[in-house]
């Protein structure tokens, strides 16, 4: 991966065939307000992939402003809704399979994108029958056509091992999990890699706790780039799809502007080094 030059048009093929934006916005935490207005500034900019949720409340918002741009003379490509990967999670798992479908028609519903890109279930919570039930939906989701790809997010190794023993009809090929170089998640990443599951890296700022850490500091002036920059490109190298968020518009461009430099072997290792565990929201990683 570290000799590839990365930019905001580069893509990496899932399992399943489809290409997916390898560097993406990521919604958490934005207003309804900022998130509609951050996914008109971002495509303008060049992302091309946004990653929100049923629990970020933002799903209209986030759909609107992505077809406000494609219909607005800003859309001097001649973008169409094909061009955009759109993410949306389910907020809770659960055992009665209708009220699951029902949730992920209404994320639909409410992205007005006609179809979501990937849909995931957000985490691991609710127990063996409500994590198997749930992705019976997705698979039925995509059957129907209101869900392209499926997968998952905050799984840890036994629940990857779990819905892989399940023999499912279709495999996820996303687990979207908190990894930087503070919290590298080698045994997720090695159980995602033994079943060709895709990772996508959220918090892959470390949510900016740890931007002065002597080490970042070091290689940021060592790349002249910025910390931010320093472990997007870091997360890129790994081969990881990372979701760095941002409601202010030079940083988004700033963030995805990695392509001018890259992290030696003995860098990355050193980055590798700074493992911590350190976890900035939530690790439902190991629910039962």
């Amino acid at each position: 991966m570290s000799s590839s030059s990365f930019s905001l048009a580069t893509k990496i093929k899932l399992p399943n065939g489809k290409l997916i934006p390898q560097i993406q916005l990521g919604l958490y935490l934005m207003s309804r307000q900022e998130a509609k207005a951050a996914t008109r500034w971002a495509l303008a900019v060049g992302y091309r992939g946004f990653d929100s949720a049923q629990m970020y409340r933002n799903e209209r918002e986030a759909g609107q402003g992505i077809g406000d741009f494609l219909a607005s003379p800003e859309n001097t490509e001649g973008l169409t809704r094909e061009d955009v990967w759109y993410t949306s999670k389910l907020a809770s798992n659960g055992t009665s399979y209708q009220n699951v479908r029902r949730s992920i028609k209404q994320s639909v519903e409410a992205c007005g994108l006609g179809y979501i890109d990937l849909f995931l279930l957000h985490s691991p919570y609710g127990g063996r029958e409500a994590r198997l039930t749930s992705w019976k939906a997705v698979e039925d989701a995509i059957d129907e056509g209101e869900v392209k790809s499926g997968g998952v997010s905050n799984y840890g190794v036994a629940h990857i091992e779990e819905l892989m023993a399940s023999k499912p009809r279709i495999a996820p090929v996303i687990n979207q999990i908190e990894v930087h170089p503070f919290n590298t998640q080698t045994d997720i990443r090695a159980a995602c890699a033994k079943y060709g599951i895709t990772v996508e890296a959220y918090a892959p700022l470390a949510r900016a706790m740890r931007m002065r850490h002597p080490t970042i500091s070091e290689l940021s002036k060592k790349y002249s780039c910025t910390p931010a920059q320093l472990m997007v490109r870091w997360s890129l190298q790994h081969g990881l799809v990372p979701l760095p968020k941002s409601t202010k518009r030079e940083r988004l461009l700033e963030n995805a502007n990695v392509g001018g430099f890259e992290i030696s072997d003995v860098d990355m290792e050193k980055m590798d080094g700074l493992d911590e565990r350190l976890v900035t929201d939530w690790d439902p990683t190991d629910a039962p």
